[in-house]
């Protein structure tokens, strides 16, 4: 059966895909990672256990991936960020738990700072992250930057790196590196008021299952719960991973319902 086309919101002349799904509360929020779409397996597994759940569920691409419009070229955290609020604030309702993958674990913790600015921390019931990736353009990125490459970037404005997950390649730019600075969420205590819950791969290539422990050690004064999965890679997306997935979700809702007294 093909899947119905996506809605389309714009945002700052850019038009942002999305899905969204009717269902209970606490919904479900995926946020993607660095060069995914809201099509990718996870977001379609968890598409269809809140199907079968009755949960709504909310996923977009960010401009550059997947469905929406505008150059991958011209993202940065910053402008991730706004469309991911954009989308979630006028597609969403009550208490959400957030999904995030990758670079949309930052994205994610970046959100919940925004909501608690304007006063919404409360409507994010609970936490998921898979492999996050939070400060990567500083952390994991710039580290690794070879002299050939830094001069790419100082010279172009870009650099490419091959991928192992497609044959298009990874593009860093100038403006993503500066702008993941003012972004950074690995500088001080976080907190999100809600539990966490994270998933880990300790074979991860990407992401070193290290960067998931400091990522701990910043969140002193939540709920915080990590899985480590000892033969798990970066993407997790293997059947028992998709089961770990949808169980930590599950036990997250079950948990923001007794908080909430949702029925």
């Amino acid at each position: 059966m093909s899947l119905p086309p996506p809605q389309f919101l714009a945002v700052n002349g850019v038009d942002i895909a999305l899905r969204r799904r009717e269902g209970r509360e606490p919904g479900i929020v995926w946020l993607g990672g660095y060069y995914s779409d809201m099509r990718g397996s996870k977001a379609e597994w968890l598409d269809q256990w809140t199907a079968e759940k009755g949960l709504a569920f909310l996923r977009h691409d960010y401009s550059g991936h997947g469905e929406s419009s505008g150059e991958f070229r011209d993202g940065t955290i910053s402008l991730w960020l706004e469309q991911s609020l954009a989308v979630f604030r006028q597609f969403s309702s009550g208490p959400q738990i957030v999904v995030g993958s990758s670079m949309g674990g930052w994205i994610a913790l970046r959100l919940i700072e925004e909501l608690q600015k304007a006063g919404k921390g409360g409507r994010i019931a609970g936490l998921v992250l898979i492999a996050p990736a939070p400060d990567f353009t500083s952390e994991l990125v710039e580290p690794q930057l070879t002299n050939d490459q830094r001069r790419q970037i100082a010279e172009r404005g870009c650099m490419e790196e091959p991928s192992d997950y497609s044959s298009v390649p990874y593009i860093y730019t100038k403006a993503l590196l500066e702008d993941g600075k003012a972004n950074q969420v690995l500088k001080g205590v976080i907190q999100t008021d809600c539990p966490v819950h994270i998933l880990q791969g300790m074979e991860d290539l990407d992401v070193p299952y290290t960067h998931a422990l400091r990522l701990m050690d910043h969140l002193p004064v939540d709920d915080v719960t990590i899985t480590l999965v000892r033969d798990g890679d970066h993407r997790l997306s293997r059947p028992q991973d998709l089961e770990l997935l949808t169980r930590t979700v599950s036990s997250m809702v079950d948990r923001a319902k007794t908080v909430h007294s949702i029925q």
